[in-house]
């Protein structure tokens, strides 16, 4: 077994070396790079050891020092994945979500415990409410029931209230689908606490997927993209009782964003949890009332939702070493000055810079790199 957590297999089923294993972990928890940045890097350098060497030149470039994650973290963080009984899941591996492959800014490296299998299975999100009314939290639970025993994978994110009761539903006796959670802390932190026993069920039962590394506690920056990946591994998403404002109606706007199916149930306008869904569906998410109602849009489901919540956001490309060149000299200077704290897209940049789509990708991953640029949902960018 690697010290990676277990055997780790990359593009095409070939299985990694302990040695690259350990470098992505470590690129990955190395300062400013993210997800986006990650696979831009792994795209010019042609892996993660390469990529590491590379990172204090770059992060040079753009006018700072730069340290790499020390090599005794990775180790730490390594062990305490293996005490967890957890595995890594990389990005290209066979078993990685096909469906979160194709979504922006998808995690290159994630955390598991439990039987990937059932990632492969079609999966529907399942959100809400965490101060979900009684009848709502019975609707989540027999639709998860019903979804289940139809042989979908049910996702969701162990929060009280709908999340919690979507679990339970899908890990009722006899269901062949099967439960995915996944949560904005480390895979060895449980959260909220009163549902720890349920998520080491999920976790014996199903599949259990962390972002974060080991230990880490889950604060609110966390949250938006725990909900990222529960948008990105369904084909749809059904929100059964939210608010306006509420994390539920984020997950939702992510999946219509991917071009996934949205689903609401309707509620009274007499109930302010029952807003959300109601608003939903009023921008155009799908009205469903029961379990078969979304099977049927599943069923069909073929990249093309029947939802029109939301236009499909234009899909994010990693820039691969061939596109990469050396950008001009005075190009990250130029970049920079066009750059606001308001956010901005690539496109944009590209159209005023007048440079190459390549060279500005390149300009911003030195930014990027040397702390001085964030990135943000739908491929937009600002000064950090």
């Amino acid at each position: 077994m690697s010290e990676a957590g277990g055997q780790a297999r990359g593009e095409q089923g070939q299985t990694l070396s302990q040695e690259e294993a350990f470098a992505r972990i470590r690129l990955l928890r190395s300062p400013n790079v993210g997800p986006v940045t990650y696979m831009q890097l792994m795209g010019r350098f042609g892996g993660a050891r390469a990529a590491i060497e590379a990172l204090p030149g770059l992060a040079g470039r753009a006018g700072k020092p730069y340290q790499t994650a020390p090599e005794r973290a990775v180790h730490a963080e390594i062990a305490q994945v293996r005490k967890a009984g957890a595995r890594y899941l990389f990005h290209d591996s066979p078993d990685y979500p096909a469906l979160l492959t194709h979504s922006e800014g998808a995690p290159p490296i994630l955390t598991l415990r439990g039987d990937s299998a059932m990632l492969s299975r079609p999966c529907i999100a399942v959100v809400g409410a965490r101060n979900a009314s009684a009848g709502a939290v019975r609707i989540a639970r027999d639709f998860a029931h019903g979804l289940a025993e139809a042989g979908f994978t049910v996702v969701s994110g162990l929060a009280r209230g709908i999340d919690g009761a979507a679990h339970e539903g899908s890990l009722a006796s006899g269901a062949p689908g099967g439960t995915v959670g996944v949560i904005a802390s480390g895979i060895d932190i449980a959260y909220p606490p009163q549902h720890a026993a349920l998520q080491e069920r999920v976790a014996r039962e199903g599949v259990l997927l962390a972002e974060q590394p080991p230990g880490t506690e889950p604060l609110a920056r966390h949250f938006p993209t725990r909900n990222r990946i529960i948008a990105g591994l369904a084909a749809g998403t059904l929100v059964v009782e939210a608010a306006p404002k509420s994390g539920s109606l984020i997950t939702a706007r992510l999946a219509g964003e991917m071009g996934r199916e949205v689903m609401a149930v309707p509620g009274s306008p007499l109930d302010p949890r029952a807003h959300g869904c109601n608003q939903l569906i009023r921008d155009g998410a799908m009205l469903v009332q029961s379990v078969e109602d979304v099977i049927e849009l599943l069923s069909g489901f073929d990249g093309l939702p029947r939802s029109s919540f939301r236009e499909v956001s234009a899909a994010w490309h990693a820039v691969s070493d061939v596109d990469l060149g050396a950008p001009p000299a005075d190009l990250d200077g130029d970049i920079e000055n066009l750059l606001t704290t308001a956010p901005v897209t690539v496109d944009e940049l590209i159209r005023q810079s007048g440079a190459g789509a390549a060279s500005v990708q390149l300009a911003l991953l030195e930014l990027e790199i040397g702390g001085r640029l964030l990135r943000h949902a739908g491929g937009r960018v600002s000064l950090g």
